[in-house]
């Protein structure tokens, strides 16, 4: 199906500029996944962008995702509750003076926590300390409800606004294979790209 999608280009350009949310009421912990592993990025990728049409990387072989997380400036960042992995954060600093937050984004059963807010916080915070003149990301009128007023509210200022047709499945691919959409009943009923789910890259 062809659907008309509204991309937002997004910058914080000093880190004072950025508004901390607060520490979730949670056991949260948050840990840099420091050994590139295709199997785990792809389970994330998958299980938080199931829902919200991230189909760029589907097609990506395990050398291709072992290449890309092997490139110097590539993080990995998993937030765990109680031991589970409910979200996660992937910065890109392979460009000169400036961070790309490529990916993020909560699993569909820790949305609605106080979550989202506190691990933009923390991936904000890890990017400026590589020393960036800017930190950047993208969002899409596809991604969840709540991303592009989470990234405002941090601190981030919208810089381009550009909204575009694209062909797409007739439903988000899901977690795995023939799987049920899991998003919660206040996520949006027809494809719409806004919050917590990506800053969706050009990769």
């Amino acid at each position: 199906m062809e659907v008309e999608v509204t991309t937002w280009h997004l910058e914080m350009t000093a880190p004072t500029d950025l508004v901390p949310a607060p520490m979730p009421d949670c056991d949260v912990t948050l840990i840099r996944a420091r050994r590139p592993s295709p199997e785990l990025s792809r389970f994330l990728y998958t299980a938080v962008g199931g829902d919200w049409y991230w189909i760029d990387r589907l097609p990506w072989t395990y050398e291709r995702w072992l290449a890309w997380l092997s490139r110097a400036g590539v993080e990995t960042w998993v937030a765990y509750v109680d031991g589970t992995p409910a979200g996660y954060f992937e910065l890109d600093a392979t460009v000169e003076e400036s961070v790309e937050l490529a990916y993020f984004g909560l699993l569909p059963a820790f949305a609605g926590r106080g979550l989202g807010g506190w691990l933009l916080t923390e991936a904000l915070r890890r990017a400026w300390t590589l020393g960036p003149r800017q930190v950047r990301v993208h969002t899409c009128s596809l991604d969840g409800p709540h991303a592009l007023a989470n990234y405002r509210a941090r601190g981030m200022r919208v810089r381009s606004v550009v909204t575009a047709v694209e062909r797409l499945p007739d439903g988000p691919p899901g977690p795995w294979p023939n799987a049920v959409p899991t998003r919660r009943a206040s996520g949006p009923a027809t494809p719409e790209r806004s919050d917590l789910a990506r800053g969706r890259p050009g990769a």
